[in-house]
């Protein structure tokens, strides 16, 4: 005789409805999105869709009007890329800086988290403002060294791997550095302590011991700099100088496209997203299986 099924609590059923109406709220705009994209050449920004192809997929691969998506596409990737591997190194770094008792490691630490309670606009702004003086700066060094020739050349700091990567680094980087303490205060220092009485020395005990025991979490945290990067607007619309990464594109194109291929770059930039957190996932489970396995043996 099977064993007899427990009786539902009297609130799960709204509880589930309450659940199932958000994950709709969540997901169901991109899905619109999604469907929408697939249209015929007759089709609209709106329901009801006219017919099913990659008609409009083909329209966005020949280009938007002025705009050179491909050219997008690869700086929002190059930067991603970047931010992500400079999210990894300091969060990592900072980490382990921050296991031992640091001169003034709490006002340093609540410098960096800050930044997530600014309005993120500002923080843009300030950044812009900040390079707009160091280029006036630049300038009268320059100007007063005879330098002419590299005056004439210079135009500006601002760009995609200064500015615009510090602005998203003031983003990614407290997200990293808050899983990195959470990491390292669940970690056990025996591990440590038993490689050094092994004779390792700390950067082999890093190596071989540290390393491997957080590598879950350090892809984890690369995830998170790629994919906070990936669509970041507001922290880079004043900060990024006179080029564009993908989402300014796309926040531009609102206002000009009117036909589904807008939907179809949507489509695209919600692709890479997904395809970067299920690479990360898949790695992350690759290294815990490992972990098992070497703690088997």
């Amino acid at each position: 005789m099977g064993r007899q099924r427990e009786p539902r609590a009297p609130g799960f059923w709204p509880l589930a409805l309450f659940f199932a109406l958000f994950v709709l709220f969540m997901y169901g705009p991109m899905l619109v999105i999604v469907v929408l994209s697939f249209q015929g050449p007759g089709g609209g920004l709106t329901f009801p869709i006219q017919g099913l192809s990659l008609h409009w997929f083909h329209k966005l691969a020949e280009g938007l009007g002025v705009v050179d998506i491909g050219a997008a596409l690869r700086r929002s990737l190059g930067l991603g890329l970047v931010v992500m591997l400079c999210t990894v190194v300091l969060s990592v770094l900072a980490g382990l800086a921050f296991r031992k008792k640091l001169a003034g490691g709490n006002v340093l630490f609540y410098v960096v988290v800050a930044s997530l309670i600014m309005p993120s606009i500002i923080v843009s702004l300030g950044i812009g403002l900040e390079f707009r003086l160091l280029d006036t700066a630049i300038k009268k060094t320059l100007e007063l060294l005879g330098l002419q020739a590299t005056l004439d050349d210079f135009g500006s700091s601002l760009g995609l791997y200064t500015s615009a990567l510090g602005a998203h680094l003031t983003w990614t980087l407290p997200f990293g550095l808050l899983i990195m303490f959470a990491i390292f205060n669940r970690f056990n220092p025996a591990y440590e302590e038993a490689a050094r009485d092994l004779g390792a020395t700390p950067w082999q005990s890093f190596r071989h011991v540290v390393l491997p025991l957080i590598a879950p979490s350090v892809v984890g945290i690369g995830m998170f700099g790629f994919t906070l990067s990936w669509d970041e607007i507001a922290r880079t619309s004043q900060a990024i100088g006179d080029v564009n990464t993908l989402p300014l594109e796309l926040q531009g194109l609102t206002t000009t496209v009117t036909t589904p291929s807008i939907y179809a770059l949507g489509t695209v930039t919600m692709v890479v997203s997904f395809l970067v957190m299920g690479l990360t996932v898949a790695l992350a489970r690759l290294l815990q299986r490992r972990q098992s396995g070497t703690a088997a043996r």
